[in-house]
C-alpha cells in the first residue's frame, strides 16, 4: 500500500490529516503541492482517483479564483488548467492510497480510506 498526502503545513485540516497518518503509524510521503506543483496529467489522474468533477477540487473562496473566474461552471479542462496555474486553488488535504484518493474534509474521509 502506497500513501501520499497533498499537504499545506499552514492549513489546520492538512496538519490534522498528517497527524492522523502519523498516529496510525502509516508510512506515507508528503507532497508540499504549493512548492512541488502537480502537472496537468497528475491533476487529471488525481481527479480520476477522487471520482469527482475537476471543478469540485477547486477552493472557490480563494481570492485568486474569485478574481479570475467569472463563470460558475468550469469544464474539467478549464478547472485543471486553473489549478495547474494556481496550485493554491487545490483543495486540501488530499490523501492518495494506490488508485483511490479522498479530500480530508471531514477527517472521516481519510479514516474510511485507510480501512
Amino acid at each position: 500500500m502506497s500513501l501520499e498526502l497533498y499537504h499545506n503545513p499552514r492549513c489546520s485540516k492538512s496538519r490534522e490529516a498528517k497527524a492522523l497518518l502519523e498516529k496510525e503509524n502509516k508510512e506515507f510521503s508528503v507532497r508540499l503541492y504549493l512548492n512541488d506543483s502537480p502537472s496537468k496529467n497528475e491533476l487529471k489522474n488525481l481527479v480520476k482517483k477522487l471520482g469527482i468533477p475537476a471543478e469540485d477540487l477547486i477552493r472557490k473562496k480563494e481570492k485568486v479564483f474569485l478574481a479570475q473566474s467569472k463563470r460558475k461552471d468550469l469544464s474539467d479542462e478549464e478547472a485543471i488548467n486553473l489549478m495547474y496555474e494556481n496550485p493554491i486553488l487545490i483543495e486540501r488535504p488530499i490523501v492518495i492510497k494506490d488508485n483511490k484518493a479522498v479530500i480530508g474534509r471531514p477527517i472521516d474521509n481519510i479514516i474510511a480510506l485507510l480501512k
